[in-house]
């Protein structure tokens, strides 16, 4: 019998449900919360952007970070995620594995995953249902499980 987990994540929050069988319910296994990916850009920093003189005029403009603070939290998230998902196939816990995530995020996870993890793969929704109950989830896969 085919273990298969399901994957529905966005980039604060995330599910892990499982189904023994084909058309059994989905049983919500984990929930595993990131906030920080929640907060707002201003959040993380201590103090207003630092302003500069435009290069060509006499105008002066706020400077913006270089790296955008959510996104960074969003990929450390997706990071974690694949330490969890790696760590369950390593463990034998599924076989197949289903991932439903918003599209930016979906592929925040496809960069991470290892081979082992890519391999279980059956089936792919870039659709942001983390929040939806295990029947609505379970609804989204009904050609895949």
């Amino acid at each position: 019998m085919a273990i298969s987990w399901v994957l529905a994540a966005d980039s604060s929050y995330a599910k892990i449900l499982q189904a023994d069988k084909r058309a059994a319910p989905l049983v919500l296994m984990e929930e595993l919360e990131h906030p920080e990916a929640r907060k707002k850009n201003s959040d993380f920093y201590s103090d207003g952007p630092g302003r500069s003189f435009d290069s060509g005029g006499q105008g002066r403009h706020a400077m913006e970070p270089e790296v955008d603070a959510k996104s960074v939290e969003a990929q450390r998230f997706a990071r974690e995620l694949c330490v969890k998902l790696r760590q369950a196939a390593v463990e034998g816990r599924y076989e197949k594995l289903y991932l439903l995530a918003a599209p930016e995020f979906l592929g925040m996870l496809r960069d991470c995953l290892d081979d082992n993890v890519k391999s279980r793969i059956a089936g792919e929704v870039a659709k942001d249902v983390a929040r939806q109950s295990p029947e609505e989830i379970r609804k989204k896969l009904p050609d895949f499980l």
